[in-house]
């Protein structure tokens, strides 16, 4: 009756964060499968089949176009039914990084804001990721804040601290009305910030994000996108200056992020269906 939490990575050409969000979510007692979106195409691999769905870091297709849209038309155009299943499932998505991007820009992210604008067909993109300010690619260390109410950050000390590595990272949503939903719905889960908690300047605000906004998350709270990646912190030992760290600890910042995405399957997914299959045991219709 233990059924496991079942994690599928998806991947592309040009995916190069996979292994590390791998280990991440099996470090936290989860069954993980890296599958080529080829396999979720030709049907040999069903969506269906897994609680979460992971899109890693990298440059899929080789960012051609913009980063992350030739992955983003995949999904949508060639996925869109099963990807609309496994959200009204009640089941959850992460996307790191060129994952966050492709939510995005596959209109995952931030996702419809009322049952009424829910489109039985078709995605609708209301923000984009883009060039960073700064003109090149940034790769640092970053304080983050913890806002909003998500299953993904349930827990979370109020700042962390990970890395960031893309050249494309300014979130920019498309009109004030998307960025004032986003605020109000409590759906900006981090935001770039000082050392201290206090308004970023450049380059703790390492693209220009409005709003300072590094991810967020869908209405219901189980679809998470950010730059940020927290699975290059995932034990303490990848901190820079690890070696000045409380010797206790052994998770970085990042780990509670897949801690929490696991957990959250344990007792609101695998618990609900179980239910079902032990009552039918219990009436001789399970066998």
């Amino acid at each position: 009756m233990n059924e496991q939490v079942k994690v599928i990575i998806l991947r592309t050409a040009g995916t190069n964060c996979n292994e590390e969000t791998a280990f991440a979510f099996r470090s936290c007692g989860a069954w993980v499968d890296q599958v080529h979106i080829h396999k979720l195409f030709n049907s040999s691999v069903h969506l269906k089949e897994y609680h979460i769905l992971a899109i890693p870091g990298g440059f899929t297709y080789g960012d051609d176009i913009e980063s992350g849209r030739i992955l983003a038309n995949e999904l949508r155009l060639r996925l869109g039914g099963d990807i609309r299943q496994f959200i009204e499932d009640g089941k959850l998505m992460i996307g790191i990084c060129n994952g966050f991007q492709v939510l995005v820009k596959a209109g995952l992210l931030p996702g419809p804001f009322s049952e009424e604008e829910r489109h039985p067909s078709t995605f609708s993109q209301r923000a984009t990721l883009v060039n960073n300010d700064s003109g090149h690619y940034e790769d640092r260390w970053v304080y983050l804040k913890v806002d909003g109410k998500s299953v993904w950050t349930r827990g979370i000390e109020r700042m962390i601290y990970i890395p960031v590595a893309h050249g494309e990272g300014k979130f920019v949503p498309r009109d004030q009305d998307v960025l004032a939903q986003l605020q109000g719905n409590g759906q900006v889960a981090f935001r770039y910030c000082g050392p201290n908690g206090e308004k970023p300047e450049f380059p703790q605000n390492p693209n220009g994000s409005v709003d300072d906004i590094a991810g967020i998350t869908d209405k219901t709270g189980r679809i998470l996108g950010l730059m940020p990646h927290p699975e290059r912190h995932f034990v303490f030992t990848q901190h820079p200056s690890w070696t000045r760290l409380d010797k206790k600890q052994h998770l970085g910042d990042g780990a509670k992020i897949f801690e929490n995405g696991v957990q959250y399957v344990r007792k609101n997914i695998l618990k609900t269906a179980l239910i079902p299959r032990l009552l039918a045991a219990g009436t001789g219709k399970g066998q």
